[in-house]
């Protein structure tokens, strides 16, 4: 099982192509669109522990059967030992304790984790209010596409669940550059409908990648 990590999820040739892409799509509207991946958004403390303990308790019960000692006063010192490297091996490859989060749990990480993002990177201090945020979270697979006020008063918020849902797939497909580069081109093509390039814009936000 191979753990995603931000700094090297893409190549130089790919940060340079969603560079491109995001200058690109900026190039027809006052909007400004900033495009961030971090490794998790959370670290699910409680899914962390039901997810060692429910290994160390099945691995404890495979060696009980395995070496024919079931008595409960060999069992419950094996599965504290084995709770250790339980835990050890959740936090390596820390897609194992997903499962015991539950999904609107995560979901719920990842979009708070989105909001920090979105303050924490100053996207909304846009002189329009016009900042976007395309927000990627490896370990959960989920994006969050984020609009600031002046956005979401002409653009239903909702209206970017489906490049989020499209960006996700790519991801989790291995097509993350590819995928990535189409969302930030829709975007584009959607502010530009309600928010023109005006002949003073200015670029406001870095169009590099941003990692936390």
């Amino acid at each position: 099982m191979k753990q995603c990590k931000a700094e090297n999820f893409f190549t130089a040739a790919e940060l340079e192509r969603i560079r491109q892409a995001v200058h690109a799509a900026e190039s027809n509207t006052s909007g400004e669109i900033a495009t961030m991946i971090v490794d998790e958004s959370d670290r699910y403390p409680e899914a962390e522990l039901a997810g060692s303990l429910f290994l160390a308790a099945f691995a404890g019960l495979v060696i009980a059967v395995a070496t024919q000692h079931l008595s409960i006063w060999s069992y419950i010192p094996l599965v504290v030992l084995l709770y250790f490297p339980a835990c050890a091996l959740i936090r390596k490859f820390t897609r194992l304790k997903l499962p015991f989060a539950g999904g609107k749990r995560i979901a719920e990480a990842v979009r708070l984790r989105a909001v920090r993002a979105f303050y924490e990177k100053g996207l909304y201090r846009t002189r329009h209010e016009t900042g976007i945020l395309i927000f990627m979270s490896l370990v959960e697979r989920k994006v969050w596409i984020l609009g600031d006020r002046g956005i979401n008063e002409r653009i239903d918020p909702s209206s970017w669940g489906g490049m989020a849902g499209s960006l996700a797939r790519g991801i989790a497909e291995g097509s993350g550059c590819d995928a990535l580069c189409e969302v930030i081109d829709r975007c584009g093509a959607e502010l530009s409908r309600h928010f023109p390039r005006q002949a003073d814009d200015v670029n406001e936000l870095s169009d590099k990648l941003l990692t936390s």
